[in-house]
């Protein structure tokens, strides 16, 4: 397996896999408007014989009354269905966490599963007095600080670009 930066040419395969992982388009049509709206992505693929097994996707988002801190948020990541449960995503998360820290990002945020994102650092957001623009349970969104203490007293709600609600 080996986990690398998504390429051009990996972009009908991107799409197939979050249609297949998750069931319906949404996903899909998210991932191509953000690669469309946005300018820095951090987009990684599992790659095993020539097929693209996972994806993850990381866009900046802000957070309110300290839109200066570079953040990231995680999502949406989408491992084929015969494939998951065998560690891709668990290779991709802390692959993508390296990235968004060399890239200066101080944090990641994800709305996600409580069972899953804990082992790579993330906690609820909570902790750290940060909240999500809609309501959803308070352990499934979490906030990793990839830079020890960043987020201590950075309270606020953290936006995500508008595609997200336009696609989810």
């Amino acid at each position: 397996m080996r986990i690398r930066d998504e390429s051009k040419k990996d972009t009908a395969a991107v799409r197939a896999l979050n249609i297949e992982a998750f069931g319906t388009p949404s996903e899909a049509n998210l991932v191509d408007a953000l690669r469309k709206q946005m300018g820095l992505l951090i987009s990684l693929v599992a790659e095993q014989d020539e097929q693209i097994l996972g994806h993850i996707l990381f866009s900046p988002v802000s957070l309110s009354g300290h839109t200066d801190l570079k953040i990231m948020g995680l999502g949406p990541m989408a491992v084929a269905p015969p494939h998951q449960r065998k560690g891709i995503g668990s290779q991709l998360v802390p692959t993508g966490l390296k990235k968004c820290k060399q890239l200066d990002y101080i944090a990641v945020v994800v709305l996600g599963h409580p069972d899953f994102y804990p082992r790579f650092g993330f906690v609820p957001s909570s902790h750290f007095d940060i909240d999500y623009e809609y309501d959803v349970p308070e352990e499934v969104f979490m906030a990793a600080e990839l830079v020890p203490g960043s987020l201590r007293g950075k309270s606020g709600r953290v936006k995500y670009n508008p595609a997200f609600k336009e696609f989810l």
